[in-house]
């Protein structure tokens, strides 16, 4: 058996909350009395379905204490609508900040929630005009938006694209430029970055070409490739009702590789504990 069945619960993540965020994170609550290291990214640094993500490996394995300001499915607008966020960061020895996909994120073509940046708000008015055959009020999230738009204008579909990732360079640059400690880019994926649209798989959208453009803002770039194989939710904590879900994820192995990547980076920003 690859995963603990818990019925309806599942993991219990304790959600906690920092001053001045509307946000709620993985807990428990840090109260931050000392250096500490900010991880920033979506589902991959939340760690949905693991007791032990890469942030809680790189504490147990150091002794930083490491703080996890990821946010599921999250992209850098929720950290750009969160000033608060922004400055807990900056007043950390070092950060991580995880590539997330472009599909959950403000662009000329549509909205998403300012916080929970899965949630499709509205199409503009170019999105309507141009993809005037679909209708916007069956979508409620991103990824069936881009699902369906994919399969019913293939012709049309490649202009989306070049927004979103337009947009999302742009949010990420914007992001970038708010950190004043030093950042180390992670890559946390089962490929490569590459300039082929559909050869990249998750995080969505995200070519070669947009990594190199952001690592000569950043102190360091970590990419862990891995690829989890037939076992990838060995060690996961989820319901039945998860398990399609948990099985698009990285894995307790991946988190592992992660955290090993990450330590010498971060140990050059942190003092001897």
């Amino acid at each position: 058996m690859t995963y603990e069945m818990l019925g309806q619960a599942g993991l219990d993540y304790f959600p906690c909350s920092y001053e001045g965020s509307r946000l709620r994170f993985r807990g428990p609550r840090k109260h931050l009395r000392q250096e500490y290291v900010a991880c920033l990214g979506g589902t991959e640094t939340y760690g949905r379905f693991l007791e032990t993500p890469f942030p809680a490996l790189i504490e147990d394995k150091t002794g930083f204490e490491t703080l996890n300001l990821g946010v599921v499915n999250a992209g850098p607008e929720v950290y750009l609508s969160e000033p608060g966020i922004i400055d807990l960061a900056n007043r950390a020895e070092a950060i991580v900040l995880e590539v997330t996909g472009a599909q959950n994120c403000s662009n000329r073509f549509y909205t998403v929630h300012p916080r929970r940046n899965d949630r499709f708000v509205h199409a503009s008015d170019l999105m309507t005009t141009i993809f005037r055959d679909a209708d916007f009020t069956e979508f409620h999230f991103t990824g069936h938006l881009l699902a369906e738009l994919k399969q019913k204008a293939p012709d049309r579909f490649p202009m989306l694209v070049d927004e979103l990732q337009s947009a999302w360079l742009a949010r990420m640059q914007t992001l970038l430029a708010k950190f004043t400690k030093p950042v180390t880019l992670l890559w946390l994926a089962e490929n490569a970055p590459d300039d082929e649209m559909e050869a990249t798989g998750r995080p969505h959208f995200i070519t070669g070409g947009m990594i190199e453009k952001l690592r000569a803002t950043t102190s360091n770039y970590v990419e862990v490739i891995h690829e989890p194989g037939p076992l990838r939710t060995e060690g996961m904590v989820f319901n039945p009702l998860e398990a399609l879900a948990a099985g698009e994820l990285m894995g307790i192995d991946a988190h592992h590789h992660a955290a090993r990547a990450l330590i010498d980076p971060l140990s050059k920003h942190m003092p001897v504990p």
